[in-house]
């Protein structure tokens, strides 16, 4: 299974925290899943750093030399990925989850999610 994973649980698994939900944990470690990152997810970490928000203070491009570094899959955004966008429901304003909804979609992978609106969106979306 591909399984692509919203910031927060990127974060969480890239910097090896504890925080990572149980089945999410599992589903990353399991060698028959492909674990894929959006470049949206490595520009939001980007962008927090630059503005010093209550985030986890971690360098963009170390943090996505060493997810690559140990397996992960990076997904560009394309035209079709934003297109995408505009048939969404407007339950989150957040562009960024809103971007990797759509990735899901076009893409066929399951988003893990610790984020309760961004698991009401139709599609292969799992709240962990």
């Amino acid at each position: 299974m591909r399984i692509l994973l919203d910031t927060h649980i990127l974060l969480w698994a890239g910097l090896k925290m504890a925080r990572v939900p149980g089945v999410a944990a599992t589903m990353i470690d399991d060698i028959q899943n492909e674990v894929v990152f959006s470049s949206a997810s490595i520009w939001e970490i980007a962008i927090k750093r630059r503005m010093d928000r209550n985030s986890p203070i971690v360098d963009a491009r170390a943090f996505r030399q060493g997810l690559l570094a140990n397996g992960y899959q990076e997904l560009p955004i394309d035209g079709l990925h934003s297109a995408q966008v505009q048939d969404l429901p407007s339950l989150h304003k957040d562009p960024f989850d809103r971007i990797l909804v759509a990735q899901a979609l076009v893409e066929g992978l399951l988003l893990l999610t610790s984020d309760r609106m961004v698991a009401r969106y139709p599609g292969p979306i799992q709240k962990v």
